[in-house]
């Protein structure tokens, strides 16, 4: 186990600790035109460097590991009417059965139904609300579709772009909102530091030497979820579902063999990796949170876009890189025009200690 960063552990640390002032412009509302258009800021040493995302290549070395998540946004964003006629939403947070049309989803509605009524939702399919969920005081809510919910939100839903993305969801948002080699549906919101990758760009990586690897985590929406305690340790994380294929155990193995380092592309693959070898289990329901003092065991370095103020992510980041150095790194940031958040630019971390 990695020791925590000097002066960390046992430091109570506060959401205030967490927090920076962002001009509003600075909030990406649309993507680069091209994928690995974007900039990318080298934030390994305490001088940072201003690069583009096109450069990437050239920081890393044969024999490194990338570990990308490769699960796929899902258009979980449904709307609906209760019998009375009266308007809702639903956000998909997790499909339980497929074959039985069951669901665990936000529901955005001035008043909640009670649970047996059978919602009339666009698309001429229905939603039968079953009650809460995982249990009786659970946060989201059970539903049964009349039909497949996969293949009913592919035809009906929309894009669920994060809160902060003030625009209608796009043909242009359902491609750009999506990895390049996003494979296995069940996100609601993308793994976004993967969105600079483009085809070029990994075959450029493969050919210098770089290997490759994949997890899964289907990012829920809790990860846009705001602290609302100030001891960041009161806080209760959301809970997620991974997967770390044998043959990424195997990458890592061998690339810890070889002398490389293993780059988590995005905080989801952070989050998976760690939530595998603290626990043992390859695959699970994981609500790790990171904060300032975790020991990490499997990541060196992390690629990953720019966070919001206050954010369990800023307390991830910090955690990996040292508070202070991101705090640096934020300001520096902001002071160069980055553009922040899912649509954003990148930045290049490594792990402090």
């Amino acid at each position: 186990m990695t020791a925590p960063a000097p002066g960390t552990q046992d430091r109570t640390w506060t959401l205030a600790d967490f927090d920076f002032k962002l001009p509003p412009e600075l909030i990406a509302q649309q993507p680069a035109p091209e994928r690995s258009g974007s900039r990318l800021l080298d934030g390994r040493s305490p001088v940072p460097q201003d690069l583009r995302f096109a450069q990437f290549p050239g920081l890393l070395r044969p024999g490194d590991l990338m570990v990308f998540n490769d699960t796929q946004v899902i258009k979980a964003r449904l709307f609906g009417h209760k019998p009375s006629g009266g308007r809702l939403e639903l956000l998909v947070e997790r499909v339980l059965d497929a074959a039985s049309g069951e669901v665990a989803a936000h529901m955005k509605v001035s008043k909640k139904p009670a649970p047996g009524t059978v919602l009339q939702m666009e698309g001429g399919f229905t939603a039968t609300l079953l009650g809460r969920w995982p249990n009786a005081e659970g946060p989201l809510y059970k539903f049964a579709f009349s039909q497949d919910p996969f293949a009913l939100m592919a035809a009906h839903g929309h894009v669920p772009l994060p809160p902060y993305i003030t625009h209608e969801d796009s043909a242009e948002d359902e491609a750009r909102y999506q990895t390049v080699f996003a494979a296995k549906p069940g996100a609601v919101a993308a793994p976004t530091a993967a969105l600079h990758f483009d085809e070029a760009l990994l075959a450029a990586l493969q050919a210098a030497g770089v290997a490759r690897a994949n997890v899964t985590l289907h990012v829920g929406a809790g990860t846009f979820q705001p602290v609302k305690v100030e001891n960041i340790h009161d806080h209760l994380m959301h809970s997620e579902w991974y997967d770390v294929p044998a043959a990424t155990q195997q990458a890592i193995a061998d690339c810890r063999a070889r002398g490389g380092r293993v780059l988590a592309v995005g905080t989801t693959t952070v989050r998976t990796l760690e939530s595998w070898a603290r626990s043992g289990l390859a695959t699970g329901d994981t609500s790790i949170f990171i904060t300032p003092g975790f020991a990490f065991q499997v990541v060196d370095l992390l690629l990953t876009n720019f966070h919001l103020p206050k954010s369990t992510l800023m307390m991830l980041i910090s955690a990996f890189a040292g508070h202070a150095h991101v705090m640096a790194l934020y300001q520096h940031a902001i002071t160069e025009r980055y553009r922040f958040f899912s649509y954003g630019d990148a930045m290049l971390l490594q792990r402090s200690a």
